[in-house]
């Protein structure tokens, strides 16, 4: 049985996981079984890069063997020559960058050998966001076996970059981080319009957000099914807003908002 009632297939609570996860030492896990789930993504590595010239691999996650190897290399020197550079270092500070999608031609000989034909990768995407003078570089990799990303896989990947790019500066600026609900709790309490909302609005939203169902929401604030629904419908008018997806979004804007 899942705990708290949880649904068997949360969709957009997948990317929820991994917002929630910032600051955890079990980040890197939850952000890679959010991608498989909804992009069919094999491998994640994410890089810091600087105004100044300098590189840093924080993040390699997922099923290729030398992703270490290829981690070291590319802040080694590798970073320079990548042909995403110039896209990225043209962001603004705050927004989120899709970055154009992989083709072989792209890369130089030696940087293709290395990353891709060593590898295995035979497919890439990638978002980048800026905080201050650091870049949050995240690279989305399939491999041989896996085939192709398909058009679809795309389309999610573009759909969910700004969340997870968000979630991944987030994470890796600040440690160590509080508990999920205390999170939640803290961003609930201070930043409008979630701050708006009455105490018992605010409860139930934020157990939406932890992926609790309606019932499960009763259940813990020991009140009535109609009570939880109508909390939810008051809250929803109060902030605009028709579905769960669309509280997630408030949430994600604040907390890119708050990334500098």
């Amino acid at each position: 049985m899942r705990p708290h009632g949880r649904p068997a297939n949360p969709g957009a609570g997948d990317v929820t996981s991994a917002v929630l996860a910032i600051g955890r030492p079990d980040f890197p896990d939850v952000l890679i079984d959010a991608l498989r789930r909804q992009a069919g993504v094999g491998h994640c590595m994410v890089f810091a890069l600087s105004r100044a010239g300098a590189a840093r691999c924080l993040l390699d996650a997922g099923n290729i063997p030398i992703g270490g190897d290829l981690g070291a290399a590319y802040a080694g020197q590798f970073h320079q020559s990548d042909p995403n550079r110039e896209a990225m270092f043209e962001g603004e500070d705050s927004a989120p960058i899709v970055l154009p999608a992989f083709a072989p031609r792209m890369y130089g000989a030696r940087y293709r050998k290395m990353f891709f034909n060593d590898s295995g990768i035979v497919d890439k995407c990638a978002t980048a966001i800026w905080t201050g003078d650091t870049c949050f570089y995240v690279n989305f990799y399939r491999i041989a076996a896996q085939g192709h990303f398909s058009d679809a896989q795309r389309a999610r990947l573009q759909a969910i970059a700004p969340a997870i790019s968000a979630s991944v500066a987030r994470h890796f600026q600040h440690s160590p981080a509080a508990t999920a609900e205390q999170s939640l709790a803290a961003l609930f309490a201070t930043r409008a319009p979630l701050a708006d909302l009455t105490p018992r609005e605010r409860e139930v939203c934020r157990r939406i957000l932890l992926g609790f169902s309606s019932e499960a929401i009763s259940q813990t604030l020991g009140i009535s099914l109609h009570s939880t629904l109508t909390y939810r419908k008051r809250a929803y008018e109060r902030l605009g807003i028709s579905s769960q997806s669309e509280l997630f979004a408030i949430v994600l804007r604040l907390l890119t908002r708050s990334l500098n």
